[in-house]
């Protein structure tokens, strides 16, 4: 009997059900994480008193320049080894001219410019609210020229020599992408290697004894 009529006979294999459920899961969760990515989210200046059901919210940090004036003078301050403590309108401030750079493009063999395939990061903003600092960036998804905001929340832990800025929630707009490994981590790296740093406030950051969130300051604390 060949295989084709025992087929018929006896139905699908466990291999064949296995398989073919496993499919359907994976493409339900691939449709379902792009359904949520193309979701608008909604921003705020304030945190809403009552949170919609089903909505995600970016509410934006501060750039006010008017809090931001001694923002130069602890960048300055912090270049040459001292401790300082930061407000979100004085990183906003600092980080907003090199944003834009970002990191240069990567180049093939031939000198060319190679597309990142996947989307492209603007500005970031950042909030500190009560130990938890968020950034939050407007990304364009290259294949769809599609604009959303991609946003993370979380702390500054220690990672080998350096501290680094740990998320424990990251959204690429509705979709709560750390739920999804195999995209968490291509939106994760892609995020935090986004933007430029320039060499003076690298080198200092290799220097420090402690980074610590207060309230609605972060402190950097050297030797």
């Amino acid at each position: 009997m060949s295989k084709r009529v025992e087929r018929a006979a006896h139905g699908p294999s466990w291999a064949e059900v296995i398989l073919g459920a496993a499919l359907a899961l994976v493409l339900g969760v691939a449709l379902g994480a792009v359904l949520l990515i193309l979701r608008p989210v909604v921003s705020v200046k304030e945190e809403p008193k009552e949170r919609e059901k089903g909505v995600v919210y970016h509410v934006e940090g501060s750039r006010d320049g008017s809090k931001a004036r001694q923002a130069l003078a602890k960048r300055k301050a912090f270049s040459e080894g001292q401790s300082v403590s930061v407000t979100e309108e004085e990183i906003n401030a600092l980080i907003a001219p090199v944003a834009g750079a970002g990191v240069p493009p990567e180049k093939g063999k031939d000198g060319k410019e190679i597309e990142s395939g996947y989307f492209t990061p603007g500005t970031p903003i950042v909030r500190v609210r009560e130990g938890v600092m968020q950034i939050g960036m407007p990304v364009t998804i290259d294949l769809l020229s599609y604009k959303l905001i991609a946003q993370a929340q979380g702390g500054i832990v220690k990672n080998g020599d350096t501290f680094v800025f740990e998320p424990t929630t990251l959204y690429l707009g509705s979709c709560p992408v750390q739920r999804i490994p195999f995209l968490a981590g291509m939106v994760r790296d892609k995020f935090m290697h986004s933007q430029s740093i320039p060499e003076d406030i690298k080198a200092s950051w290799q220097k420090l004894a402690n980074v610590s969130i207060e309230g609605n300051v972060v402190k950097l604390t050297m030797p």
